[in-house]
């Protein structure tokens, strides 16, 4: 997280609408006031699968690209430079940074740097972003972004996670909106869209589906033994190695569920996870008569960005069916064993806890995931570890929440170092 708060705006004084006014109304098309477009991130999965999509819907030249930024991969962010041709880039790792000037300088294209870097291309003016950076990292691009008054297309869990309902409130004081873009959240916002609001009043429990990842059946007694390699073999999606292990020890569905209480205003009860291991329901609603709205399409990524792109229209499917019974051949529907997936649990409860214990969590288990990617901390000590931390830290920031505006930042960052440095110390008495 970039340490210079003074870099955001400070939202706007005005009267706030309720919390889920800061979704994109589900009336409105994403691209109603303009087509000058931002990727944060678009050298990763989210960010090359959202080019296609835009691609596929207007054609490259239909859109105006603004700013695409990447962490390392500088090659692939100037292979992308030179075929979009946005106003600037950015690269986080500066070591790169001579690479990336060097291989654009017959453009005009502007080249940033670092994380500073980063920043100052997310705060260029554009109507739609693409907010894809990995980890705690997305919060203050999101914000700078945000900052404009645009419709941001939300991949970026962690903002919500470790930001709290401050950062909803502050995207509404800009005058933006936020499109979710995971596909568990874009199931639930199409859920949404359809109903009246007597039946949203009537919704007994939200549901986020969950495959299960690839240790579903895995006897308990040999997760400790779990390697990198095997833990990041998603049986349904392609992913990047963080999130496909958040996936194994299904954190990732305990920070969806943190996130889609607070985009979508649901008390902590009334938001769980099932098991489903065909990923192809992503979400739904139980209704106080007992009938339940399910939402389905193939595990794809594409689909609920290419929404996002199209919104309230419908675009082409991107490989067309092979019959007129698309439907898998079986379903299945379970609930989550807690035994088998304590960060489960580990996030419901920072959920009751409060700002403070769901950025303590993402931060803990950002490092116990890193650390077992080193083949420094065992699979199963990913859970209890970021556990243990959160509950440190929840009690000594008990009481404390994110504000808004700069305050954001700040205590989002003051909680994440803390946290991050006592997981350290612990997975160091671990090895020692």
């Amino acid at each position: 997280m970039h340490k210079e708060t003074t870099l955001l705006k400070t939202a706007p004084a005005k009267e706030v609408k309720p919390v889920t006014a800061r979704l994109h109304p589900f009336d409105k098309p994403c691209f109603g006031r303009g087509r000058r477009v931002t990727i944060l991130g678009a050298t990763g999965s989210i960010g090359l699968n959202t080019l296609a999509a835009l691609e596929r819907n207007a054609g490259a030249e239909g859109f105006e690209f603004v700013a695409l930024t990447a962490h390392g991969n500088a090659d692939l962010l100037i292979e992308l430079a030179l075929k979009y041709r946005p106003e600037v880039v950015a690269i986080g790792d500066t070591a790169q940074a001579d690479k990336v000037r060097d291989a654009l300088a017959s453009t005009k294209i502007e080249i940033f740097a670092g994380e500073a870097g980063v920043l100052q291309a997310a705060e260029r003016p554009a109507d739609w972003v693409c907010a894809a950076i990995v980890g705690a990292a997305g919060l203050a691009p999101t914000l700078k972004a945000a900052a404009n008054g645009s419709v941001i297309a939300l991949a970026n869990k962690e903002c919500l996670v470790t930001a709290g309902s401050g950062f909803m409130r502050t995207v509404a004081g800009f005058g933006a909106t936020i499109f979710p873009v995971d596909s568990e959240h874009n199931a639930l916002y199409h859920l949404l869209a359809g109903l009246s609001a007597d039946r949203v009043a009537a919704i007994k429990k939200y549901y986020l589906t969950a495959s299960g990842g690839p240790f579903l059946r895995t006897p308990l007694e040999e997760l400790a033994s779990v390697t990198p390699e095997q833990a990041v073999m998603h049986p349904n999606w392609s992913m990047g190695a963080k999130i496909s292990v958040d996936s194994a020890t299904m954190m990732n569905k305990g920070l969806e569920i943190i996130e889609a209480c607070r985009l979508f205003h649901i008390p902590p009860d009334k938001c769980g996870a099932v098991i489903h291991p065909q990923s192809f329901a992503h979400g739904a609603l139980f209704m106080r008569d007992g009938s339940v709205l399910t939402y389905m399409s193939p595990p794809d990524m594409r689909i609920p960005l290419q929404s996002a792109v199209t919104w309230p229209q419908t675009g082409e499917a991107f490989s067309a069916p092979t019959d007129d019974f698309p439907f898998p051949s079986a379903l299945c529907f379970e609930p989550p064993n807690y035994e088998r997936f304590p960060a489960l649990r580990a996030a419901e409860e920072a959920l009751r806890r409060g700002d403070a214990a769901t950025a303590a969590l993402n931060a803990a288990n950002e490092v116990c995931v890193r650390a077992f990617l080193q083949k420094e901390l065992r699979f199963d000590r990913i859970a209890c570890t970021s556990y243990e931390v959160m509950s440190v830290i929840a009690d000594k920031y008990a009481g404390e929440s994110v504000k808004e505006g700069t305050e954001v930042l700040a205590f989002s960052l003051v909680v994440d170092e803390a946290a991050r440095r006592l997981t350290s110390e612990k997975i160091r008495r671990f090895n020692g």
